[in-house]
Formats: C-alpha cells, sequence, structure tokens
C-alpha cells in the first residue's frame, strides 16, 4: 500500500464539469494524467479551448504538469486514478451506470498492486463496492482491500460559479480502509483550502453527496407548489417568499424549472436504491414528480394567458429566451426549458430560440429548430423568460417588449422585472 501522499501518481478519468477543473488543481502540485474517451475534447483541451467556458486559452496553455489523453496505455504510469465521469438517468428514470462501468473496465485492466481508485461521480449508497469494485476485480485479477484499494470523495462542483470553485468547498473523502481514509484525506487537502470532511465508510459518503441534491429538490418543489397555489388565490409568490423571508431562518429557494445533470437525476439514485431494498419513498418521488411536471405547468400557463388576451395560440409566435438548466453556462443536460418547448410544440406555436451560451448547431439537433440569428421587432405574441443570462438581465425589458406586438404575453420565469411589468411569473 502507498504510505506517503508525495508518492501518488494522478490519473483523472473524465474531463467534464467535475474532472477538469480538478485536474487543473491538482496541477498546481503533482503530476497529472487527464483522460477523456472522447478525441474531440482532447483535441479541444490541448488546443486550449474548454467548450464549458470554465478556463480560457491562457489557463489551458499555462499548465505545469497536466497532460491531457484519450490513450488508455498512457495511464499506466499512475497509481491513483480519480473516477469523474457522469451518472444520468435513463428514459425510465433509473441509473445509466455506463459510463461509471465502462470507466471502472478501463481502470481495471491497468491497475497494478496497492494502486487506489477514487470515484467522485455522483452515485447510490453501495454502488462504489456493489458495482465498481467487482469489475476492477474482475478485469484485474487482484483482490480488493488486499491488491488495491478505494475511496469516494463526492464532486461539490457548481457550474459557471465563480466565487464556489474547487478549492473554496469543502470536500467529503473517504477510502475502503482507515489508512487509505486518512491517505485521500490528505491528498484533496493539498488542493482545498476550505478543508475536508472524513466521513466513516465510503457508503456514508455516498449518502451524503445523493441527499445534498435531493434536499435541495424537495425544497424547491415545496415552493413550486406553494407557487402554483398562490397563483390560483391571485397572490403574488415573489412578495410572499420576501415576506417570509424577513425571519432568519427561513430558506431562501424559489419557485422555477430543476434540470441539469444533478438536482434533476440524484434523487432517482437515491430512489431506485431504496425500492431495490423493498421500501418506496414517498416524499422524494412526490417532489420529483411536481418538479418534472413544472414545464408542463408553464407552457400551460402561458397559453392560458395568451388565450385570455384573445391571442390565436396556433401559430403564435413564440421567443424563448434561455436554454441551459442554469445561468451563464453553457450546460443543456436535463434542462427543464426542454420539457416547456416540448409542451408549446403540442399547441402548433411558432418557436424562437435564444441562448448566447449553446452552439446553434445543438440547439437544431436537440429541438429541430435553427436559432434566429436577427430577432425583428413587433413580430412576438410571447416571450418566456426561461434563463437568467447576464445577457438577458442587461438587454433591458423595453428592448424585449419592442421585439412584440402590440398585444403580447411576457412570462418572467427567472423574476428578473417587477410583476407589474410582466404578465406572469411563478
Amino acid at each position: 500500500m502507498i504510505s506517503k501522499c508525495k508518492d501518488l501518481k494522478l490519473a483523472i478519468i473524465g474531463l467534464g464539469y467535475v474532472g477538469l477543473p480538478l485536474a487543473l488543481e491538482f496541477d498546481k502540485k503533482k503530476l497529472v494524467i487527464g483522460f477523456d474517451i472522447s478525441k474531440k475534447r482532447i483535441k479541444e483541451l490541448n488546443s486550449g479551448i474548454d467548450r464549458n467556458l470554465e478556463f480560457n486559452k491562457q489557463t489551458l496553455q499555462s499548465l505545469k504538469c497536466l497532460t491531457f489523453t484519450n490513450n488508455e496505455e498512457d495511464l499506466k504510469s499512475a497509481n491513483c486514478y480519480i473516477i469523474t465521469v457522469p451518472t444520468p438517468i435513463d428514459k425510465f428514470k433509473k441509473p445509466d451506470l455506463k459510463p461509471l462501468v465502462n470507466a471502472s473496465e478501463i481502470v481495471g485492466k491497468i491497475i497494478k498492486k496497492r494502486d487506489i481508485i477514487i470515484y467522485e461521480s455522483t452515485v447510490y449508497p453501495g454502488c462504489v463496492e456493489e458495482i465498481c469494485v467487482p469489475i476492477l476485480e474482475k478485469c484485474s485479477q487482484l483482490k480488493f482491500n488486499q491488491d488495491f484499494f478505494c475511496g469516494y470523495s463526492p464532486e461539490r462542483i457548481n457550474p459557471g460559479d465563480k466565487e464556489h470553485t474547487i478549492s473554496n468547498i469543502k470536500k467529503i473523502t473517504s477510502g475502503s480502509t482507515p489508512e487509505i481514509t486518512n491517505l485521500i484525506d490528505e491528498l484533496y487537502n493539498e488542493i482545498i483550502t476550505a478543508g475536508t470532511h472524513k466521513a466513516p465508510s465510503i457508503k456514508v459518503a455516498e449518502a451524503a453527496k445523493v441527499i445534498e441534491n435531493t434536499q435541495r429538490d424537495l425544497n424547491i418543489a415545496l415552493i413550486n407548489e406553494l407557487s402554483i397555489l398562490f397563483t390560483k388565490m391571485n397572490i403574488d409568490t415573489n412578495a410572499v417568499l420576501e415576506a417570509a423571508g424577513s425571519k432568519w431562518n427561513f430558506l431562501p429557494f424559489k419557485p422555477g424549472l430543476v434540470g441539469g445533470h444533478c438536482i434533476g437525476v440524484d434523487p432517482y439514485y437515491l430512489t431506485y436504491k431504496a425500492k431495490s431494498i423493498g421500501y418506496h419513498p414517498k416524499i422524494i418521488l412526490a417532489g420529483r414528480e411536481l418538479n418534472d411536471k413544472m414545464g408542463s405547468y408553464v407552457a400551460l400557463e402561458l397559453v392560458k394567458t395568451m388565450k385570455k388576451k384573445n391571442i390565436e395560440v396556433k401559430g403564435a409566435k413564440i421567443l424563448v429566451m434561455g436554454l441551459t438548466f442554469k445561468e451563464n453556462c453553457p450546460d443543456i443536460r436535463n434542462s427543464g426549458v426542454q420539457n416547456v418547448i416540448v409542451e408549446l410544440k403540442k399547441f402548433e406555436c411558432n418557436l424562437d430560440l435564444q441562448d448566447p451560451y449553446v452552439d446553434k448547431e445543438e440547439i437544431k439537433k436537440i429541438y429541430d429548430i435553427y436559432p434566429n440569428s436577427k430577432l425583428s421587432q413587433n413580430s412576438y405574441d410571447a416571450v418566456l423568460i426561461a434563463v437568467a443570462h447576464n445577457e438577458f438581465k442587461t438587454i433591458g425589458l423595453n428592448k424585449i417588449k419592442n421585439l412584440c406586438k402590440k398585444n403580447h404575453v411576457i412570462f418572467d420565469l427567472k423574476n428578473l422585472y417587477n410583476s407589474d411589468q410582466v404578465d406572469l411569473k411563478l
């Protein structure tokens, strides 16, 4: 077993929103190999391009020791592997572990005695030891906790957030033995200025991560339900939240579409595991169901308001501003806006989609709608402000209204403007 942190030679498996920031931080301290199966991703990074817009060309071309590769053979020089691949869900809302399995197979084929494998991907409690370890043993012909060791240190990265970066977010660490736990904890303390929290087991660390976003999901679901209720009662939800927020212990959650690769996904990992052991979760699934239906609710509210203003819905021209799952970020995965668009298409509306962070070809591929590069004045029957990108904040409401016909509807999902300035808000 490797006993000293200085002897660890790192390989980061997966260079997305989690792996790349991690690799760059460790580059300040250690020799690091950054691996990704995507040849395109590696080519871009070697050229100084980060399609996720987290790092600029200067940062990527001023590395100390970090190298990028898609060649599995290059990984053999490492003795500590950190797996940061995505863990999505399938169309049936069940965990899709293919990326995790594939990464485990790649690493399993090359690990040596005394090597350490650390997982950062969000999983259900028990996944590392029940799913990943058997794969590592099979591929390597080595014995867990005798020949090789594992750890789990969940990612807590917030894409697009320039304030809460990887180094100043406290890190949970764990290992398959007490000695490995201490070693992994020491490793992460080299880059995490906010400090670490040593969990007593891998399962505890896995559970801690998966409930972080489950808790957030449920809180947002509560506020979404209250928003639906207050709308029916003709009460301004944001005014209610502002008033309630005057108490010191009221949690400042806002209504909205829930998406992305974390909040809209992680609870399903926990409920999947719960069902597998014979427990049917009630509150978690209820929150998920409500948040999943918010896209339909938004579309229907927009259509209802258009009808109230005698706007013909069929053939109506609607501008959707923002397609990503959150502001100032190019990540379109599991965006809640997608559900709104699907529903509006059912009403045979003509949609224009705008997002300064998303490639136009990607928009065309996902929605079968090519974005209109030039927006004409007096053209739209309705505008949906779906994402609070800085570009949309600065454009100003007057310019948005100038794009609309005289009789129009503006639905401000992100509470950018006062209630008396727009037709609809959550």
